[in-house]
């Protein structure tokens, strides 16, 4: 593996020089730069990433903390945070927590010690442990999903999402909506978006019945079976069912499909997330888009503020949403 060294005798210049070109740091005349430009492709010499972090203080690489790498959701944001970041010269470091809350502490220390220039963390919970773990580590740091005190946060509108979805269901005539929530550990999603419902229901005159509000866990087995509760347990049973996410949602689908009960003649049907799988499900799913990748966009913008030197406002951010009505109501 060539040095820089070899590469300065290569081409007749001092390891200074290649140091400038290199870096783009300082002046080097054209006959010289084109001579270790040369160089470096006719030898393959790749500058030592060590190296250039002790000299820059800078890695050129942000950390970005997933609840679980697999989903749309994730996918999308990243997407999203990946084209701003490259599009101004840095790479991304991926780690997944898995859903597990203490994994999120975990994989900031990971990446704190791995010199990254900024953590984004899409975030699950607000426990204090984790602030004060963000606090610690003194690095830049944005959030996203939920409002973190203390931290710069891009957050979806969770609250007027489900409180419009669940008015367009009441508005449509149904006065028996279920609703599908999460554990209230993920406030975001399992309290703000439960409250959306709630206020929606009341500001209609309508009461919840016990047994319409049934948990999931995110994944389309929970909402199959919070479907069966919410049909088999109810004494009325729901003529809408809202689910916080287009997995459950999707995962009542196939419950009620197997029961034969037909979307939306009998009971209708509304998600969270604009999955590409809720356009190619039977009948189409009726869901809410949050413009994920434009999330991640943003989200690597405050990240690049805060590298240039601004000083923010300990912010929260709302992003828009937009209502997708399809056959499943």
């Amino acid at each position: 593996m060539p040095t820089i060294k070899d590469v300065a005798k290569r081409a007749g210049v001092s390891r200074t020089t290649v140091s400038r070109v290199l870096n783009d740091n300082g002046y080097v005349s054209h006959e010289a730069r084109q001579r270790v430009v040369e160089a470096v492709e006719e030898m393959g010499y790749i500058p030592s990433a060590h190296a250039k972090t002790m000299r820059t203080k800078r890695s050129g690489v942000i950390g970005v903390i997933l609840p679980r790498i697999s989903t749309e959701t994730a996918s999308r944001v990243v997407n999203g945070i990946e084209k701003e970041l490259a599009a101004n010269g840095y790479q991304i470091l991926l780690t997944n927590t898995q859903l597990q809350p203490e994994k999120e502490i975990q994989n900031i220390k990971l990446l704190k010690s791995r010199q990254v220039d900024g953590i984004i963390l899409l975030a699950t919970n607000r426990n204090q442990d984790l602030l004060d773990t963000i606090s610690e580590a003194s690095i830049p740091f944005v959030a996203i999903g939920q409002e973190l005190s203390g931290v710069t946060s891009v957050v979806y509108d969770d609250y007027h999402s489900a409180f419009s979805v669940t008015e367009l269901l009441i508005e449509k005539g149904h006065r028996n909506v279920g609703f599908i929530g999460v554990p209230e550990t993920d406030h975001a999603v399992g309290v703000i978006r439960k409250q959306g419902y709630l206020d929606a229901m009341e500001k209609h005159g309508l009461r919840v019945e016990e047994g319409w509000i049934q948990y999931g866990n995110f994944t389309f087995e929970s909402g199959y079976e919070a479907a069966s509760q919410l049909v088999e347990q109810s004494e009325r049973r729901p003529t809408a069912i809202f689910a916080v996410t287009d997995r459950m949602a999707i995962g009542a689908l196939g419950f009620l499909k197997e029961q034969n009960i037909r979307i939306p003649e009998d009971i209708a049907l509304f998600g969270i997330g604009a999955s590409d799988l809720s356009r190619h499900v039977t009948p189409p799913l009726s869901t809410v888009d949050y413009f994920n990748e434009d999330a991640g966009q943003k989200t690597a913008q405050l990240i690049l503020e805060q590298l240039s030197g601004k000083v923010l406002e300990k912010e929260k951010i709302k992003l828009d949403y937009r209502l997708i009505e399809r056959d499943s109501v």
